[in-house]
């Protein structure tokens, strides 16, 4: 345990932060599960306009570093890849 009370500190800090980006990457997911339900549905409108949704919400999470902003690049990619193959 933290003895310092720049130690105590730091580890209410790491708690609050844990705790923002715990919620970050559950709405990153939640986003990205809507289109994937999107495109498993066939939905091919429905997909588009969730993948619009969810762009800024992926971006912001990359920009804030909780996660890196390859891996949101790569999975937009992938994603848009996906509805593009979908039949109109």
């Amino acid at each position: 345990m933290a003895n310092t009370k720049s130690a105590k500190k730091a580890a209410r800090q790491t708690l609050r932060r844990t705790e923002v980006n715990r919620t970050r990457v559950s709405r990153m997911r939640s986003s990205i599960s809507k289109v994937e339900d999107a495109i498993a549905a066939g939905d091919k409108a429905a997909a588009a306009a969730a993948l619009k949704a969810a762009q800024p919400i992926l971006m912001r999470t990359a920009k804030v570093g909780v996660v890196h902003k390859n891996t949101v690049s790569r999975k937009i990619s992938r994603l848009s890849a996906r509805i593009k193959a979908l039949k109109a």
